[in-house]
Order: C-alpha cells, then structure tokens, then sequence
C-alpha cells in the first residue's frame, strides 16, 4: 500500500529564516495522524536563509540525519566537531547520551535540506558526529545507500546509525526506472521533480508511506532527486 501526502498538506512553519514544512508532528506542529512512521519520528524540509541557522540546541538518544539538498549547512559541536556539509552530501550525529550542536547557513544563498530522526535501537551511546560526501551522477540501476545501519551494509561507504535502517538516495534522468528493494516499511521523499513509485506519481516536496511492498520500482517523470527511507516498525 502505497499513501502519497502532498506538499501542500503537510506541516507548515514560516519563521522567516526558516520556512518549513513537517512530514510529522513537530515543535508547534501537532497532528495526532501523522506522529511518525515506525522509528521514523521526523521529516522536515527545511529552507534556511543566507547566513541564519539554529542556535547552539541538545539532543539525546535519537539518530539525526541531515541531507543538503541546495546550499550547505555548516555543523559544530560539543564533542568539538566543526563540517560543512554541501548539495546531495549526507550528515549524521547519533546523539546518545546527550551532545549540543549549531547548524548554520554560512553560504550566499538559501540551503534546503532535509532533517531526518530515526528513533535508535541502542540507547544511551557515546555521541558521534560524521558526514559523508557522495557521487551526484544520475543513477541508471539503483539508489546507492547513503545512510544505514543494517549488517548488510556494513562494508559500504553508507554513514552509521544505531537502527536497522537505511536511506537510499540519488538522482535520475527523466525515463530511468530502478528498482528498490524494502527491508521493513519505507517513506519515500520527492526532493525535485517527479516520479511514479509502482504507479502512484510523486511531485516535488511529496512524501509517500509504503507499507505491505518489498520491492519498489520507480520512474522518473521528469528529472529528479529521490530519497527512499527504509525503517522498522516499533
């Protein structure tokens, strides 16, 4: 079963600097249909204005995940670790036991990114920060695996988190179809342009839950970016 959430109706905060839009309950969003998808919590998108960003802020036991979809987001934190992460590269902190970080938009330009919390299956472990960049060539058979934290994956280039997840993603020429197979449950994000996932049509800023289907085969309507978020259910 495949339910597709339109951009329009999701989440919607307008901060000025940050314009938002939440595929779940978040901060002063709250919708008591749509707090999660499994040990999926969070989905934002995220528009951060040229040279703004989030204060120094905590967090503990959850895997937060950020990808950079335009722009770049620049990381510090308290374990004294300082990134920037750019367009189509991968960050992830396993926040644990507790850490404080700051995100900021030190670029020119406004940065989109996706922030992603992944609910851990190990609590209470040392906090960790590391970023990953990754080919931006379009993909002709399959997403590679950007983040996971499934044995199967272990000798890949994919960024660790305490879960049995993955997140795929990559680019498609218009007319390509790949294949994706599913682990547990997945939710599939539309980060530009358009797709069919088995015949259901995605355009950007959509988000799909995908339940009861272990295999996925998407093609692109148009040229498009595509993130895939495979998750257990709790």
């Amino acid at each position: 079963m495949i339910t597709v959430y339109p951009f329009e109706q999701l989440g919607h905060a307008d901060h000025g600097w940050l314009n938002a839009r939440h595929h779940f309950s978040f901060a002063r969003y709250y919708n008591p249909e749509r707090v999660g998808f499994g040990t999926l919590r969070v989905i934002n998108d995220d528009r951060v204005a040229a040279g703004k960003g989030f204060s120094t802020h905590p967090h503990n036991n959850m895997e937060i995940i950020t990808y950079v979809r335009q722009g770049a987001i620049t990381h510090r934190d308290s374990m004294g670790n300082e990134g920037r992460t750019g367009a189509g590269d991968v960050q992830v902190m396993s926040a644990g036991t507790g850490v404080f970080h700051s995100e900021h938009n030190l670029e020119t330009e406004d940065t989109t990114l996706y922030q992603i919390w992944i609910e851990p299956n190990k609590r209470d472990v040392t906090p960790r920060w590391d970023a990953q960049a990754f080919p931006k060539t379009p993909v002709e058979s399959a997403l590679p695996v950007l983040v996971s934290g499934q044995p199967e994956h272990a000798a890949t280039e994919a960024l660790f988190i305490h879960q049995d997840a993955a997140i795929y993603g990559g680019r498609l020429v218009a007319g390509t179809t790949v294949t994706q197979t599913v682990k547990h449950q997945a939710y599939v994000l539309a980060s530009t342009g358009s797709f069919s996932v088995n015949g259901k049509v995605l355009k950007q800023g959509d988000g799909a839950e995908v339940t009861g289907e272990s295999v996925l085969t998407i093609t692109a309507v148009s040229d498009a970016e595509i993130l895939v978020i495979d998750a257990p259910v709790h």
